[in-house]
């Protein structure tokens, strides 16, 4: 079937003989079994449930892997796959990436025995050199978050698996409408599934898929074991949003590509970052692996106070923690998603503290051009510091 045609039909499970066209919602916490040494398909909703059964086939399918797992956030799906990993193990991960698989990395992790070396995966030399005889996994993000730096993934999933390494990826900002790294060699795709997937502000979740069923299997375990998982409603309400990913996000990046070229345009904004771009580095490499640019952008104002200002005049995009919801949304790096990194780890990166992120929604573009052009003159009559 067609991506769309997934969209809609993956996950279905009419075996119930009902018809329903909605998948129904089981909230039942166990399950009553005919006898004591063998057990129905499902014994405990930790284990198993119904409705995350559909979910977990749905994204299984949409990414083309072996295994789907749903999880209650997607740092629940980050941190279930890392401990795929033991202590002493050594990751390759990217520079540029969010603020919280930042901090369960340095924080968590790394008091547990895991070690990270942060890398410039656009540099495939750079990610070569790094490998260590302790190095089993290189974690990716591309585009990343925020700057929207551009890794090429086959040939990152190319060197992993000449290496014997386990490569992954967060593929949250392309969703699979758009980019589908499992075909290019990856071994794990994590999403939060928050953002564009659910796609109205209206749930917490996280998904992860693998490209073969024996490392689903081991992931499965850690599921079970860790037991963040993802509660019947919120599944149901994800496997919803699902329905309508292809159009929602069409349509946003449509607008996304209208506002970037406009911004661009700008002399009182320092930086536009943007697959869409002309001049935007790897973006001959994102053509070639993904099928568009994406709804988000990020972009750099003359000074953090003209920041500051220009977010406290906006109108329609909505300054929040988040992003790939119905409605724009507006977030501050340095206090939101990447408040986990330290100034100086930012600064290294090229986050500075005059970057905004923009998830641009379903509005009109000329209505959102409209607010953005509003807010950018307060922000300009806000004197530098």
């Amino acid at each position: 079937m067609d991506f769309q045609t997934l969209l809609i039909h993956g996950g279905e499970n009419p075996d119930d003989g009902l018809g329903d066209l909605a998948p129904p919602i089981h909230v039942s916490s166990t399950y009553a079994q005919a006898d004591p040494e063998r057990f129905g398909p499902y014994t405990y909703a930790r284990s198993g449930n119904p409705t995350r059964t559909a979910l977990e086939a749905a994204i299984a399918a949409l990414e083309g892997g072996a295994r789907g797992l749903a999880f209650a956030s997607g740092m629940a799906a980050i941190a279930s796959t890392l401990l795929l990993f033991a202590p002493g193990d050594h990751l390759i991960v990217c520079r540029d990436l969010y603020g919280g698989a930042y901090r369960v990395l340095t924080g968590l992790f790394a008091r547990w025995g895991l070690e990270t070396s942060f890398v410039d995966t656009a540099d495939l030399a750079a990610v070569a050199r790094a490998v260590t005889p302790r190095t089993r996994a290189v974690y990716v993000e591309s585009p990343s978050n925020p700057l929207l730096a551009i890794t090429d993934l086959a040939a990152v999933a190319g060197l992993a698996k000449a290496k014997g390494l386990t490569s992954i990826v967060d593929n949250t900002f392309m969703t699979p409408y758009l980019q589908r790294p499992l075909a290019l060699g990856f071994d794990i795709v994590v999403h939060s599934a928050t953002k564009f997937l659910g796609g109205h502000s209206d749930l917490v979740a996280g998904l992860a898929v693998t490209a073969d069923a024996e490392l689903g299997l081991r992931l499965a375990g850690i599921q079970n074991a860790f037991g963040a998982v993802l509660p019947p409603l919120d599944s149901w309400l994800l496997l919803r949003g699902l329905r309508t990913l292809a159009v929602r996000l069409a349509a946003e990046q449509a607008t996304a590509g209208e506002l970037a070229a406009w911004l661009a345009g700008r002399d009182d904004l320092a930086r536009v970052h943007y697959p869409g771009l002309a001049g935007h580095p790897g973006q001959d490499i994102h053509r070639a692996q993904a099928d568009g640019p994406g709804a988000v952008l990020s972009f750099e104002l003359q000074s953090p106070a003209a920041a500051k200002a220009f977010m406290r005049a906006l109108t329609l995009p909505k300054l929040a923690v988040s992003l790939g919801g119905v409605e724009s949304i507006l977030s501050y790096p340095a206090t939101m998603s990447h408040a986990a990194m330290p100034a100086a780890e930012r600064a290294a990166r090229g986050i500075s503290d005059a970057l905004v992120r923009l998830s641009v929604g379903l509005e009109s573009a000329a209505d959102l051009k409209a607010d953005l052009d509003r807010a950018l003159a307060a922000a300009r009559a806000r004197p530098a510091p």
